[in-house]
């Protein structure tokens, strides 16, 4: 009976990889915490493809989320569709990110404890905005606030 499973995984993989040659989707990977734990190239989510056993897979981001996160080499709790452009979830995800439901958006980790997440962007921003005088800044958290760099 292993040996039939494992061989239905090799075939469902070849599928994926088969796929994943002609057309071009990135899904994040998810944690029980909802951080991304890996960022894969899939199949777009209106492709539907016959699987070994006469199963449909995809048709739709869900269906690709859900056979993706089923996967066991995966070794995620579940999965969603991730675009570079941003045009989905705000932001492209990254590992580390944190999948917000609520939001329904990649968060990438705070940088400093005094930023502020802006809820428009889903991106962190410092409490005090950066200079625009065309020098080189970068944070001083102690200070809470940008240091010019030396030139």
């Amino acid at each position: 009976m292993e040996m039939l499973v494992v061989e239905i995984n090799i075939q469902r993989l070849l599928l994926v990889l088969k796929c994943e040659l002609v057309i071009m989707a990135h899904y994040a990977l998810l944690d029980e915490n909802n951080i991304v734990i890996q960022v894969i190239t899939g199949v777009d989510e209106d492709i539907t493809q016959t699987d070994l056993d006469g199963t449909q897979v995809g048709g739709s981001s869900e269906a690709w989320e859900q056979f993706y996160a089923s996967q066991p080499w995966f070794n995620a709790v579940s999965c969603k569709r991730t675009s570079y452009n941003g045009n989905i979830r705000k932001n492209y995800a990254g590992i580390g990110y944190t999948y917000d439901e609520v939001r329904d958006a990649f968060i990438p980790p705070k940088p400093y404890n005094s930023w502020i997440l802006n809820e428009e962007t889903c991106l962190w921003d410092a409490p005090v905005p950066y200079p625009n005088d065309g020098n080189n800044y970068f944070w001083d958290e102690s200070q809470n606030n940008w240091i010019q760099q030396d030139k």
